[in-house]
C-alpha cells in the first residue's frame, strides 16, 4: 500500500513508530573516523527522520543490530547458568538493496545451518526492514554485478523527497500508523549500472588456489580485519569467558566479531593453528565469498557493498583482485 505525505505528517507518523519500536537507520558520527576530523556512517537507534543519513552508504554495515559486536550469551556462577535477555521491543531497521540481500546470508548461516541459532533467532524475530532507496550508486558499490541491486523483501519502504515522503508499506502493523493517509502509486528507487564492475570466476580449480595473486595481495594485508567486520556477510566469531573480579567462580560467556584475516583465529588445543600467512588467509576469505559459500548454498556470499574497499586501511581492492581471478581464467 502506496502513500505520499507532507514532511509533517510523516514526522508524526515516525514519532508515533518511534514509540512502539527501536529504530536504527545509518547516522552520521562527526568526528569518530579514523582521525579527529573525519566523521564515519554507521548504524544507531534514531527518533526522526532528520537523524538519518539518506544520501551516502554507511561505512559499518546494518550488522551490529543483529549480531552484537561484544553480546553476553549467559551468565553462570558455581552451579547455574543464566541465559541473558533477548530486545524488549520491536526493530525497525533502515537499510538498502544489497544489505537486504546480505540479511539472507546471515540467515542462512544463523537460521538454516546445521542448527539454528538461539541468539540470532530471537533478535530476527522482531526486526522489521525499511528499504532505503537509492538514487545513485556509491563510489565502490558493485551490487548490479551480484544481482543484488534490487529487493522487493521489505516491510516498508521511506523516500523523502523534499516537502514531502514517499511510503511503501507492505506490514500490516506498519500500515496501522498511516490510517487515513493519501494513497498513492509508490516505486522504489534502485540503482541499474554502477561504477564499478565485477566479473566472478565461473571454474575456481587447483591453478586459482595456487595463483601468485595470494601472495601479491597478502604481502600487502596487515591483518587488521576492517574488511570482515565492515562486511555485512562475515558471520565469525569468538568465544571469551569473563571472570569476576569480586567472585572468581562466577562470571559471563561473550561472544565476539571475529576474523579470518587476523592473527590466532584458526589456533586450536594443542598449539596447532591453520592458515599462518597471509596469503592463504586472503585466498580462503575471497574464495569463501565468490565460490566456496555458492557451491554449498547456491549463491554467492558477497553482495557488492564495497565497503571492505573503502575501509582497508592499506588500499586492497577486493574486487580488483576477483576481476583479476576471472581475468586469469580467460
Amino acid at each position: 500500500m502506496g502513500f505520499k505525505l507532507d514532511r509533517g505528517e510523516m514526522d508524526k507518523i515516525f514519532s508515533d513508530l518511534a514509540g512502539k519500536y527501536d529504530i536504527y537507520a545509518p547516522v552520521v558520527k562527526e568526528g569518530e573516523g579514523t582521525f579527529s576530523d573525519i566523521d564515519v556512517i554507521r548504524y544507531d537507534k534514531v527518533k526522526s527522520l532528520d537523524e538519518i543519513e539518506w544520501k551516502k552508504r554507511s561505512d559499518y554495515s546494518f550488522k551490529e543490530v543483529l549480531l552484537s559486536i561484544n553480546e553476553t550469551i549467559f551468565y553462570f556462577t558455581e552451579d547455574q547458568t543464566t541465559v541473558s535477555g533477548g530486545p524488549e521491543k520491536e526493530i525497525l531497521l533502515f537499510l538498502r538493496s544489497c544489505d537486504l540481500h546480505a540479511v539472507k546470508r546471515l540467515d542462512q548461516i544463523y537460521l538454516h545451518n546445521t542448527f539454528e541459532d538461539f541468539y540470532y533467532r530471537r533478535v530476527r524475530d522482531k526486526v522489521h526492514f525499511v528499504l532505503m532507496g537509492c538514487t545513485d550508486t556509491c563510489d565502490s558499490g558493485f551490487c548490479v554485478s551480484m544481482g543484488t541491486n534490487i529487493s522487493s523483501d521489505y516491510d516498508m519502504y521511506i523516500r523523502p523527497d523534499g516537502d514531502q515522503v514517499q511510503a511503501d508499506v507492505r506490514d500490516p502493523a506498519l500500515a496501522a500508523s498511516f490510517a487515513g493517509c493519501a494513497e498513492a502509486d509508490v516505486t522504489p528507487d534502485f540503482v541499474t549500472e554502477n561504477k564499478a564492475k565485477v566479473t566472478l570466476p565461473r571454474n575456481i580449480t587447483q591453478e586459482t588456489a595456487k595463483s601468485d595473486l595470494w601472495t601479491e595481495y597478502g604481502e600487502r594485508c596487515i591483518t587488521c580485519g576492517r574488511c570482515n567486520f565492515a562486511c555485512p556477510t562475515c558471520t565469525c566469531f569468538t568465544m571469551q569467558d569473563i571472570f569476576y573480579r569480586d567472585n572468581a567462580k562466577a562470571g559471563e560467556r561473550r561472544r565476539v566479531w571475529a576474523s579470518c584475516e587476523v592473527d590466532g583465529y584458526t589456533d586450536i588445543a594443542g598449539g596447532h593453528g591453520f592458515r599462518q600467512d597471509k596469503a592463504s588467509r586472503m585466498r580462503f576469505k575471497v574464495l569463501h565469498k565468490i565460490s566456496d559459500f555458492g557451491k554449498r548454498f547456491g549463491y554467492t556470499m558477497c553482495v557488492g557493498c564495497g565497503r571492505c574497499d573503502d575501509i582497508c586501511p592499506e588500499y586492497i581492492s577486493y574486487q580488483t583482485l576477483v576481476n583479476r581471478l576471472a581475468k586469469e581464467e580467460q
